[in-house]
């Protein structure tokens, strides 16, 4: 099945100029959102606390557990709806006292408050904060080496370190976007949605390798032909495997995202904006990046 006819044309890179204005903008706002709300807020997963997650069989208005909780000295606890009817998130920032009795005071008080509402605990959490600080430490450290890693094999792959430099550009732009995605949406950065930053990178250095495998073919076939314009038809020939493999992850997280329920929502949301920025990227951002650098390094280089 051909999505894409054979010989079609879309001049990708003649929008170049544009699309450096379209990512500016994005990336701006999304630094933007992230310094005013001072960083990404922390789930439980880095911050540490405790989170817990409960459900009513009865009408329960969300001001009564606030009240329960303060009249058992948690006054520090935030209390929000989660999901369907009667049911509520429960989060306490990190403390001095020992979380794990804390939690279970909580909902032992809780099960005797609430006795004739049948009271259901449907998820406990307990990160301690150094645990969270730990969590937090490896998981830049994991997005660090995954970037120094891409970055020596693309280089070695197409013997170009400009090409490695295209890919490493457009996952840095990948992972600002999603990062102020999740800013600007209110999301709490937690594990599943570090999950998603590693696979975002993942799915979105595949995409883009495909594309420079094709250039590397056409350069020795297109001898006569401006970088550009090989460029230009290897993301053209490779636009119908682009669709298909993204446009079949992105149907099942569309599904996940309307479908899921709100235990996943945060994970699916944040799936979506970074599989929609890897295609963007591979196209205007990695290609660019080895235009640029051949343009302005090679060539001079050459001349000198």
């Amino acid at each position: 099945m051909e999505l894409i006819r054979p010989g079609t044309r879309f001049d990708f890179i003649g929008k170049k100029k544009f699309a450096v204005w379209v990512s500016a903008i994005a990336i701006l706002l999304s630094l933007g959102s992230i310094l005013f709300h001072g960083g990404l807020k922390y789930g439980v997963d880095f911050a540490g606390g405790i989170l817990i997650q409960i459900r009513f069989s009865q009408p329960v208005n969300i001001s009564e557990v606030r009240s329960a909780l303060e009249a058992m000295g948690s006054k520090d606890a935030m209390v929000q709806k989660f999901g369907g009817e009667n049911e509520f998130l429960i989060r306490v920032e990190k403390t001095a006292e020992d979380l794990e009795k804390m939690s279970e005071a909580i909902q032992a008080y809780l099960q005797e408050r609430f006795k004739g509402k049948n009271l259901d605990i449907r998820r406990v959490e307990v990160v301690g904060p150094k645990v969270g600080s730990d969590l937090k430490t490896k998981a830049l450290l994991a997005v660090t080496l995954s970037f120094a890693a891409i970055l020596i094999f693309v280089a070695w792959r197409f013997k170009q370190v400009a090409f490695g430099l295209g890919g490493i550009a457009a996952l840095v732009h990948d992972i600002i976007i999603t990062y102020g995605a999740i800013s600007l949406a209110g999301l709490e950065y937690s594990l599943p949605l570090m999950a998603v930053i590693l696979t975002i990178i993942g799915f979105s250095i595949n995409d883009t390798i495909v594309i420079f495998d094709r250039v590397r073919e056409n350069v020795k076939k297109m001898r006569k032909e401006s970088l550009e314009t090989v460029f230009n038809v290897s993301i053209n020939e490779t636009l119908g495997r682009t669709i298909l493999t993204t446009g079949t992850v992105m149907m099942v997280v569309l599904i996940l995202f309307f479908f899921g329920g709100p235990v996943i929502y945060d994970f699916a949301f944040a799936l979506i904006v970074g599989l929609i920025s890897g295609i963007y990227s591979t196209i205007y951002v990695a290609s660019p990046v080895v235009l640029l650098w051949n343009q302005y390094f090679i060539k001079k280089k050459k001349r000198g």
